[in-house]
């Protein structure tokens, strides 16, 4: 899925999970400030309790990016089965959910085959994304929130990944250019249904 409905003025901020915990919660508590919530797409290796409490807690939607951040789509099957079943046993045993979201790594978009295995471990939505931040090239936040407020309009799927400074000094601007369009940032879930 590359976008939500366009028809509405909701936007969802989606996160690539990995980075440490203290900006992790950083990004976390700047979306919070601005009573908006996001999508955290956990690398399986990088989550524990306290960062899934953190954002289950809060509100926003966490999801599976498979086990160890690998390119998925140049796997054999069975490790890339393995990839995503990993990461979905590891958010069942810390929040009791395999969660509702999948998205490949290393990839925008999953290969049939992924997508297959995403669904037998129980992820009806393969997400992708329709806005590239461009966040992991470190470019800086101006650039950041230019690439995401250049590229964004409702239903929008936006790519943005925690652990990257930049990406912190962008979140406030981010989500004022959302507000000045009157567009709300909220979770996949709350986009999508």
């Amino acid at each position: 899925m590359l976008h939500g409905p366009r028809d509405r003025p909701l936007v969802a901020l989606t996160f690539h999970g990995a980075g440490t915990p203290a900006l992790t919660e950083k990004v976390l508590a700047a979306i919070e400030r601005e009573h908006a919530r996001a999508t955290v797409l956990a690398v399986g290796t990088w989550l524990d309790r306290p960062i899934a409490d953190r954002i289950t807690g809060a509100g926003h939607d966490l999801g599976n990016h498979t086990m160890h951040h690998l390119d998925i789509s140049a796997l054999p099957a069975d490790q890339a089965r393995r990839e995503i079943e990993d990461c979905a046993a590891r958010l069942h045993a810390l929040t009791g959910t395999v969660g509702s979201w999948f998205r490949p790594s290393a990839a925008r978009r999953a290969t049939p085959l992924v997508q297959e295995l995403a669904r037998r471990a129980g992820y009806l939505t393969c997400l992708s994304y329709d806005v590239d931040s461009r966040d992991y090239l470190n470019p800086g936040a101006r650039a950041i929130t230019a690439d995401v407020l250049r590229e964004v309009r409702p239903g929008s799927l936006v790519s943005l990944h925690l652990g990257h400074p930049g990406t912190l000094a962008a979140i406030p601007r981010i989500l004022d250019g959302l507000h000045r369009r009157d567009l709300r940032a909220v979770t996949v879930t709350d986009l999508l249904t």
